[in-house]
C-alpha cells in the first residue's frame, strides 16, 4: 500500500467536500475547487475525514492512489487557508511595480516586462524587490511563480535575477578566483 495514499485527509470546519462519480468539489471560506479523478480510485467522506482507496495492486492503481490523495489534500488546504509563494528580486536597478492587477518588471532588459496573473491567482508587490503570488489552487500558484521567475532566472556569479524566497543560489567563482 502507498504510505501517502493510506493517510486520511482531515476536513477542517467550514469546508464542505462532495464526491459524485469521480468528481470532487471542495467548498470553503476562500472559494470552490472542482476536479475530476479516475473512476477506479474510490474517495469516501466519513466523520470529517476523507479516505482514498484503490481496487487492486495493478501498476496504474498504485500510481494513482497517492497522487489522488495528495491532490485532494491540496484542494482542501487551498480552500481553507490558500497558498502563497514569495519571490525576491536582486540586482542593481531591478524592481517590480503593480499596475492594476498586473505586475511590471524592470529586470535589465531594454523594455519593461508586464505579467498578467492567471485566473484565480492574485499578485501582490509589498516592496519593489518582492512579489507575492496568492491563490487557492496550488498548481496555478506554482505555475505563476515559475513564469515570473523565468523572466530573469538567477545567475550563479552575482546572484542577480528573480528567485524564490527560500531558494539557495549556488554561487560560482569568477575567472579571477584562485
Amino acid at each position: 500500500m502507498s504510505r501517502i495514499g493510506k493517510k486520511p485527509v482531515t476536513i477542517p470546519a467550514g469546508v464542505d467536500v462532495q464526491v459524485v462519480d469521480g468528481r470532487v468539489t471542495v467548498k470553503g471560506p476562500k472559494g470552490t475547487l472542482t476536479r475530476d479523478f479516475n473512476k477506479d480510485i474510490s474517495i469516501q467522506v466519513e466523520n470529517n475525514e476523507l479516505t482514498v482507496t484503490r481496487p487492486s495492486d495493478h501498476r496504474t492503481h498504485r500510481a494513482l492512489h497517492g497522487t489522488t490523495r495528495s491532490l485532494v489534500a491540496n484542494m482542501v488546504e487551498g480552500v481553507a487557508n490558500g497558498f502563497t509563494k514569495t519571490l525576491e528580486i536582486s540586482g542593481v536597478g531591478y524592481r517590480a511595480t503593480k499596475k492594476g492587477s498586473n505586475v511590471v518588471l524592470n529586470v535589465g532588459y531594454s523594455h519593461p516586462v508586464e505579467i498578467q496573473p492567471l485566473e484565480g491567482v492574485e499578485l501582490d508587490v509589498p516592496s519593489n524587490t518582492q512579489i507575492v503570488v496568492k491563490g487557492i489552487d496550488k498548481q496555478k500558484v506554482g505555475e505563476m511563480a515559475a513564469n515570473i521567475r523565468s523572466v530573469r532566472e538567477p545567475e550563479p556569479y552575482k546572484g542577480k535575477g528573480i528567485r524564490y524566497s527560500d531558494e539557495v543560489i549556488r554561487r560560482k567563482e569568477g575567472k579571477t578566483g584562485k
